[in-house]
């Protein structure tokens, strides 16, 4: 356009309408104000009043909730945030104020206190690559949900799987899914897998709400496990997992209509019987996992085997 070109032409080759760039042209060149005829920085959006309303429709301006605001922080509410300073002004002044515009103005005349900064006590682990040579170097976790007609409802279906050889180690199915049944799930597999000693595997789950729980971490603290978790938005990273879900629902949730939970959940267990026992798997020389597990530890060089994780 700087050059002579038409700009509705270099709208149309660019795909932006006209009307948002004609819009946003306006806006750079007016600057908002409010009633106090006082310039603000505001880009884009509607000017601010200047002023808020009574409960009896009374107008206040700006410029006296400031002063109402400076003389609170300097008495006894000095201890308040925005939010609270807003109430105050709400009970003794009748005041119509939401906390947008009482974080605006507390941050206007410098009175806004720095948020606290949330104390996490298992800071998260980003999950990185391991050469896996044996079973339960390596476990992934996650959660899926199942649907049962009858009812109407959904249950929970939280499964730990060993990436060296597929083998389902703990599976949780109920109809609430909670830190603790994620947990005692955890526990269970570890117990009858690994035993009470150790080496334990390294455990790797995306971020869910049971994932990322105190008490999921303390669990894995007090067994010196190593939690790691997925960066938001790669379920790559948990590939194993969310193959063995696939292969779940393709097999069985897709092909059943399940009118109670005892249905569902009886369906399931003689699923994971099959799946660990007897279902034949292609990256495993066709054997199923226990059987391959059992096999492949025989074996003095088991190299063809390693993943890289």
């Amino acid at each position: 356009m700087k050059r002579g070109e038409k700009t509705a032409l270099v709208l149309r080759i660019l795909d932006v309408a006209e009307s948002s760039y004609y819009a946003r042209k306006k806006r750079s060149h007016t600057p908002n104000t409010d009633a106090g005829n006082r310039s603000t920085d505001r880009g884009r959006g509607r000017p601010f009043p200047g002023f808020s309303l009574t409960t009896t429709g009374e107008r206040v301006s700006d410029e006296q909730i400031r002063e109402w605001l400076l003389e609170l922080v300097e008495g006894e509410e000095h201890v308040y945030g925005y939010k609270l300073l807003a109430q105050c002004l709400r009970n003794e002044c009748d005041l119509i104020l939401n906390k947008k515009k009482a974080h605006r103005l507390c941050q206007e005349i410098g009175i806004l206190q720095e948020q606290r900064k949330r104390k996490v006590k298992h800071p998260r682990r980003l999950a990185r690559n391991h050469l896996i040579t044996g079973p339960n170097q390596l476990w992934q976790a996650d959660i899926k949900y199942g649907y049962v007609a009858g009812r109407e409802r959904f249950f929970f279906v939280a499964t730990i799987i060993d990436v060296f050889d597929r083998v389902a180690v703990g599976q949780y199915r109920g109809h609430v899914c909670e830190a603790k049944h994620v947990v005692q799930t955890l526990v269970t597999a570890l117990r009858q897998r690994v035993g009470e000693t150790g080496p334990f595997p390294i455990v790797r789950t995306d971020n869910g709400p049971q994932f990322v729980s105190t008490l999921f971490g303390d669990t894995c603290e007090a067994f010196d496990i190593t939690h790691e978790r997925i960066p938001p938005r790669t379920p790559n990273m948990n590939a194993y997992i969310e193959s063995f879900h696939s292969v779940l629902e393709d097999n069985l949730f897709s092909k059943a209509v399940f009118m109670t939970f005892e249905e569902a959940y009886a369906a399931l267990d003689t699923y994971m019987d099959f799946y660990n026992n007897r279902r034949m798997h292609g990256s495993l020389k066709r054997m199923p996992p226990e059987e391959f597990s059992k096999w492949v530890m025989q074996l003095e060089d088991r190299t063809p085997f390693y993943r890289a994780v």
